[in-house]
């Protein structure tokens, strides 16, 4: 039956595939009859989108209708739910009803188990910035799409510079497609490094610049980071996993634990050789540090909340932070 339900963050990746969709349902000759775009947030949007729906499209190609955000699985009123419980089953075929949004579906609903039962059901969902190895594959993946043949320093580069940013991701890869116009080779880091912006400016490296006490660096990747319209919690939570893993890790060399793949399973590391690194990262810092830190952190989330300035109270909590890591 042709119901979908797409939902989560990554607004880009769902925006692509409604697109995708769109396309391949839609006779554009025919699209001003059998195409329909209604707000979520409309009363009655979706009671007006089942009757689109019901509706036999004109002429060529079949009818289109999507509700954008949709909250059919946040809330559901019982005259809502039954209308969905009479209609979905009798949807003709020529026509495909998608639902989206960026919040998850609330599992405990009824009209979110109906919509398990008859719909299509995707998440896009961001990968948390500290997920490495997934960024990693996220980008050999959009550059196998995008035919552009990459080192492997030059993907780790590229993942480091736009991190969990998909559109970004998209848009460089372009531009790197057009700079290997004509050449067969294989681009190295350097051509990241030339053409990809901000390829050294990233929230894991603030983590590491902290964690060495270097804090002309830290407060400077601080500016970059809010320049570039980089999210201040954001930056913020991706501090948080890092430091985590860092902390874990070194809670389990303390005990005496040297199976990589133990450590990795307890520091919730997908790849266990990437330990080593992270050892070399923090060999030298004690757990009492990352113990002293994570309430400085914490008082930086709660304080960017509460709607403090952003520039302000990063600068003034990642000084604090450098100084305990200082030697």
């Amino acid at each position: 039956m042709p119901v979908y339900f797409f939902w989560g963050e990554d607004e880009y990746r769902l925006t692509q595939a409604i697109t995708v969709l769109r396309e391949k349902v839609v006779d554009p000759l025919w699209k001003e009859f059998n195409e329909d775009i209604i707000a979520g947030d409309q009363t009655e949007a979706v009671t007006e989108a089942l009757y689109q729906a019901l509706t036999p499209p004109f002429g060529a190609g079949e009818r289109f209708v999507w509700v954008s955000q949709a909250t059919i699985a946040q809330r559901c009123s019982d005259a809502l739910f039954l209308e969905l419980e009479r209609t979905l089953p009798k949807l003709p075929p020529t026509s495909h009803l998608l639902f989206s949004t960026n919040n998850k579906p609330d599992g405990r609903l009824k009209s979110t188990r109906f919509l398990k039962k008859y719909a299509t059901i995707k998440e896009f969902g961001l990968i948390p910035p500290w997920q490495t190895e997934r960024l990693l594959t996220q980008v050999e993946t959009i550059a196998q799409e995008k035919q552009v043949k990459l080192t492997k320093a030059a993907k780790e580069r590229l993942a480091e510079a736009v991190g969990n940013n998909t559109r970004l991701l998209s848009q460089e890869l372009e531009k790197l497609a057009l700079y290997a116009t004509g050449n067969q080779n294989t681009l190295d880091e350097s051509a990241i490094e030339q053409l990809v912006s901000g390829s050294t400016h990233n929230s894991l490296q603030l983590a590491k610049a902290i964690i060495n006490g270097d804090t002309n660096q830290a407060l400077q990747l601080v500016s970059d980071l809010l320049n570039r319209n980089e999210p201040a919690l954001k930056i913020v939570a991706v501090l948080v996993g890092q430091f985590r893993t860092w902390f874990w890790l070194k809670l389990m060399i303390a005990k005496g634990e040297k199976d990589n793949q133990v450590i990795a399973k307890a520091a919730e590391i997908n790849n266990p050789k990437r330990v080593y690194f992270l050892r070399q990262e923090v060999q030298s810092v004690s757990i009492t540090k990352f113990i002293k830190a994570f309430p400085l952190l914490l008082e930086l989330e709660a304080a960017l909340k509460r709607g403090e300035d952003a520039m302000t109270t990063l600068q003034s909590q990642v000084i604090q932070l450098c100084q305990i890591f200082q030697k």
